[in-house]
């Protein structure tokens, strides 16, 4: 069973581009959420998108490639 995975970020930010294709790359299924449309993601991510977060509450940050993701995901539980 693949996990359900999150990517923060937001429009425009270049690294969060890069992101998205390493999970393209992989073809993991994951959904995007904005961090400036929620202050407490805004707080808690705004100097570190972009973020990978899983089911479990895991979060893999920026910068990762392919071969981390694969790691990561894993690892988890």
């Amino acid at each position: 069973m693949q996990k359900y995975l999150i990517l923060y970020g937001t429009l425009g930010c270049h690294l969060c581009d890069d992101a998205e294709r390493v999970l393209q790359t992989l073809g993991l299924t994951y959904k995007t959420i904005d961090i400036i449309d929620d202050n407490r993601l805004l707080e808690k991510f705004a100097t570190s998108i972009p973020v990978l977060e899983n089911t479990e509450e895991s979060y893999l940050f920026w910068p990762f490639n392919e071969t981390q993701v694969t790691t990561w995901l894993s690892e988890q539980k």
